[in-house]
């Protein structure tokens, strides 16, 4: 692992589960840490958990950190933070260094990096793949955009949350990686789904269908640590929802329509987690699609064939 200057200050912006999950990873590192939300009493929690200091803007934050990284919703959230009045680019340092971890498009991030050079910062996209326990862990691997000096003076913030680090090219490059393998993930969730809802309506239990894709050549890391999710849907807490996996899967179709790139397994995907979130489970794990066929099954009193959405076909 990079070993991090002692006197280095990272600012970690955004706190909601992934946010969280990071500046604890950090602060377990010994990083001293400045955190921000909007919501301030979340920060204001983290900060006395792990004696970070909170910053009231995220210009305070800027202009109290080495390295600042982001961890937001989507597009608007990110802008707002950078250009508000008291946004970062207000209060960055000259020479600071700005890396944005969320799942955003490289068009956002590539008009943030020229804002962010004018103003004598550098800024790196350097999107996550994992969950919130790997985040905590340190075990997050990160697709990074920039260049790549700007990556190896940020690196002794980004090394304690992650087991691989990718530098794949200018700014733009790791969010581009990013929705590429989302694709994966969302075709591997829905493909989950649609398993387990076939095999329970075989009359296999679910824990037994579980374990054979697991130990199949299906098996992957995200079969893994999606277990509990899948098997306990009511009783495991949302770590990523379909209001979320929805963004994503907007993000891959428009990206795929400006570069002229065919995605239809994409598209379909995007169909299944739109009918999925409908009647109000927006705020529902993406696995909940699992579930949302098992009742579409049902709905279809065994005739037809299911398609897109649950639709009978």
């Amino acid at each position: 692992m990079t070993e991090a200057p002692p006197d280095l200050i990272v600012a970690v912006l955004g706190l909601g589960r992934m946010g969280t999950a990071m500046a604890r990873s950090l602060a377990r590192a010994g990083l001293s840490l400045v955190v921000w939300n909007r919501t301030r009493d979340r920060a204001e929690a983290l900060g006395a958990e792990l004696g970070a200091r909170v910053a009231t803007t995220p210009a305070e934050a800027a202009s109290l950190a080495d390295v600042t990284l982001t961890m937001l919703t989507d597009d608007a959230a990110l802008e707002q933070v950078y250009r508000g009045s008291d946004g970062l680019l207000a209060g960055v340092r000259p020479g600071g260094i700005l890396v944005d971890l969320s799942t955003v498009t490289p068009e956002t991030i590539r008009s943030l990096a020229a804002s962010a050079k004018a103003a004598g910062a550098a800024l790196l996209d350097a999107p996550v793949s994992g969950s919130t326990a790997t985040a905590e862990t340190g075990q997050l691997t990160l697709m990074v955009g920039g260049d790549a000096t700007d990556l190896e003076r940020a690196r002794p913030a980004l090394a304690p949350l992650s087991t691989a680090i990718f530098h794949l090219g200018p700014v733009g490059s790791g969010s581009a990686m990013k929705l590429a393998v989302n694709i994966v993930i969302f075709g591997l969730n829905n493909a989950l789904s649609e398993a387990l809802a076939l095999s329970e309506a075989a009359g296999i239990p679910r824990e037994h269908a579980y374990d054979v894709l697991s130990a199949s050549a299906a098996g992957s890391p995200f079969v893994g640590y999606k277990r509990a999710a899948f098997l306990d849907p009511e009783g495991t807490p949302t770590a990523f929802s379909l209001r979320l996996a929805e963004k994503d899967l907007r993000l891959i179709a428009a990206f795929a329509a400006g570069l002229a790139i065919s995605l239809p397994q994409a598209a379909v995907n995007l169909d299944l987690i739109r009918s999925a979130q409908a009647g109000g489970n927006e705020g529902r794990d993406f696995s909940f699609v699992a579930e949302y066929l098992r009742t579409a099954g049902s709905r279809a009193n065994g005739t037809g064939s299911l398609g897109p959405g649950g639709r009978e076909t």
